[in-house]
């Protein structure tokens, strides 16, 4: 449920479509401890959120947004990701989330063996009579055994990464995206 300040924005969030993951093909290393391999995670050319989805003709009004999350090289623990939008408050000059009042929702996406892939479309409507909106997605990381979170990280979205799947049009990887 969106509240008035979002409403501000001139978007509303309708639904979250298309949950998906794949696979990576490296692994990558494990570390002895736990405070040496968090800051590998957090250093690693793998760890990225994009927006590869954004308003094409034959998905409009909608953004995608994609995650990438390296391996800590121990296949018995499992990696999770949740997505969400922000839109660009432009009096405030800062970030604000897009929807209100839910807790994130982490998808699996895969054995922490090696590298995954996630993504989450999101289905927007512009309000009439307001400006386009800018958005960008953040993407929270977590490597668990079993129900233990054994290392958490977030990522906003940037430019310049590889969706292995989902991306439109193909190739497609960005910062931010304008709605409206």
């Amino acid at each position: 449920m969106l509240t008035a300040k979002h409403a501000v924005a001139g978007v509303a969030l309708i639904a979250c479509l298309l949950p998906a993951s794949a696979p990576a093909s490296t692994a990558a290393g494990s570390s002895t401890t736990a405070g040496a391999t968090t800051r590998a995670l957090l250093r690693s050319r793998e760890l990225w959120a994009t927006i590869d989805v954004c308003n094409p003709p034959d998905q409009p009004n909608t953004v995608g947004v994609r995650g990438s999350m390296p391996g800590d090289g121990e296949a018995h623990q499992r990696m999770y990701m949740s997505f969400r939008l922000q839109y660009l408050d432009s009096a405030a000059k800062d970030w604000v989330d897009l929807a209100s009042g839910s807790s994130p929702t982490f998808i699996p996406v895969g054995a922490a063996a090696s590298p995954r892939q996630g993504g989450r479309s999101f289905q927007l409507v512009p309000v009439p009579g307001k400006p386009a909106v800018t958005l960008r997605g953040v993407v929270s990381f977590q490597w668990r055994r079993g129900k233990t979170v054994t290392h958490r990280l977030t990522r906003a979205t940037s430019a310049g990464h590889m969706s292995l799947a989902g991306a439109d049009p193909a190739g497609a990887s960005t910062a931010t995206c304008l709605i409206g």
